[in-house]
């Protein structure tokens, strides 16, 4: 039962996370779900905020860790259990693993409590003796190795089986360990400056005058990494000083390299990230048509445009598995397809993906690739670029991505980015003159990639 002097359920971090992580399992996704229960909720303290954070895309991100250790202790076996029952266990699980500053018998009475506060009392007794054990044998567990490395990587990084199958065949031994250990972290919080509106280095002042700790990114001029926020709300937010948005996804905008009175087609452009931010490379200079499937998604677009203040850019819905025969063939001078993909080079992000993708998805995102590249393709006049990207490492939706457009459309050649790209960035590039960023190499960014055609 809640005490008169605890806070109101909704106000708990705990409480929160169970009910944001139930709709999760419902195939909601975490960052909606969790800025919404934000946004209802904002007298929540802000310890109890950053919790319900951490909660939420920890027990995501390291569902399988926890499995593992749960199944060690568990009276019953993890598949027989119910799911609210289960969800439970990996929230007490979580802090006494992961979380340090929370003390144990804290962690478990909390959890116990929880089981109350949401209706399962009949199964605290469950949550109370199995927490309990995990407190006192968690020393004794035996972590496989990572001479064991698939399960080390479906185990202790917490991949799903064939995930664990395809970094194993997708990269050497070492690599694939460092790859799925850095998907494991949290993903940095990373900005990118506005220029239409600021420079970065009046951010940066701005940020350290709000007592956030930040620097600037490693690749991209108007890249910003906060590495400790303070409690002060991020400076310049309702100004539009700045975007939330990843180096990599910077990368992608510079690659199609926009200039001043281009016609340019962003393809599948929602949530407008990088539409904006083609606009503010070309300085409001270039015509932007951004296309999206979902009407709902197409107002994202206009939205994050009038708060950037990025002009010239025309949204509108359309589902490009149809020919866009509104659109003049060879009328475009550049054109981007940030293709719809697995996510799989954004799992810290959205951390639910690594559960809720399969193997058969992958084959069905090739064709949709495939056929959205058929579908442009005629619209890029002679001699114009078309930048193809997808924040994945995947073969099937990278390099046999090129190749299959490459032998279908002759009229077509990959260009090198290793002579079109400054010296700072050639490690970036790849043997066969495409981009490929990988978060434990390349300064901790999300796994993207991209490759650009010219068009004979």
């Amino acid at each position: 039962m809640i005490r008169n002097n605890e806070q109101p359920k909704p106000m708990d971090a705990r409480y929160g996370a169970f009910k944001i992580l139930q709709r999760v399992e419902q195939g909601g996704y975490a960052d909606r779900l969790l800025d919404s229960y934000l946004q209802r909720h904002p007298g929540m303290d802000p310890r109890e905020r950053g919790l319900l954070t951490e909660l939420v895309y920890g027990i995501l991100r390291l569902r399988g860790r926890l499995d593992f250790a749960l199944a060690l202790f568990s009276r019953q076996q993890l598949p027989r259990l119910e799911p609210d029952a289960l969800l439970l266990l990996r929230i007490g699980a979580y802090q006494l693993l992961e979380l340090d500053r929370i003390p144990t018998h804290a962690a478990v009475h909390a959890t116990v409590e929880l089981a109350h506060q949401v209706g399962l009392e009949r199964i605290a007794g469950l949550v109370n003796g199995t927490l309990r054990t995990l407190v006192r044998e968690r020393a004794t567990i035996v972590w496989p190795p990572p001479e064991n490395l698939r399960d080390y990587l479906q185990h202790v990084c917490s991949l799903p089986s064939w995930l664990a199958k395809e970094l194993l065949r997708q990269f050497p031994n070492l690599e694939s360990q460092a790859l799925a250990e850095a998907l494991t972290s949290a993903a940095p919080l990373t900005l990118r400056t506005n220029t239409l509106k600021t420079d970065r280095e009046t951010l940066l002042v701005a940020l350290v005058e709000a007592e956030h700790v930040a620097r600037p990114c490693r690749y991209v001029a108007e890249g910003i990494i906060v590495e400790k926020r303070s409690a002060q709300p991020l400076p310049g937010d309702r100004e539009g000083w700045y975007q939330v948005q990843d180096e990599a996804s910077m990368l992608i905008a510079h690659l199609l390299d926009p200039q001043p009175g281009d016609k340019i087609l962003d393809a599948c452009a929602a949530p407008g990230g990088k539409t904006t931010h083609i606009a503010a490379l070309s300085d409001n200079q270039a015509h932007i048509t951004a296309l999206e499937k979902y009407p709902q998604r197409v107002e994202l677009i206009n939205q994050g445009a009038e708060r950037i203040g990025a002009q010239n850019i025309a949204a509108r819905c359309w589902d490009l598995t149809e020919p866009p025969e509104f659109l003049e063939p060879e009328s475009f001078d550049r054109i981007l397809v940030d293709a719809p993909c697995s996510g799989l080079g954004v799992l810290r992000r959205n951390p639910e993906s690594r559960w809720s993708r399969r193997p058969a998805d992958i084959k069905e995102l090739v064709e949709l690739q495939r056929t959205i590249l058929k579908q442009v393709s005629p619209l890029l006049r002679s001699g114009g670029h078309l930048l193809y990207s997808v924040c994945t490492f995947t073969a099937a939706e990278t390099d046999a991505i090129v190749h299959n457009f490459l032998a279908a459309h002759a009229n077509f050649v990959q260009e090198d980015f290793r002579s079109l790209l400054p010296t700072a960035w050639q490690e970036l590039t790849t043997d066969n003159g495409s981009v490929r960023t990988l978060p434990h190499h390349h300064d901790g960014m999300d796994a993207f990639f991209a490759v650009r055609f010219l068009k004979k």
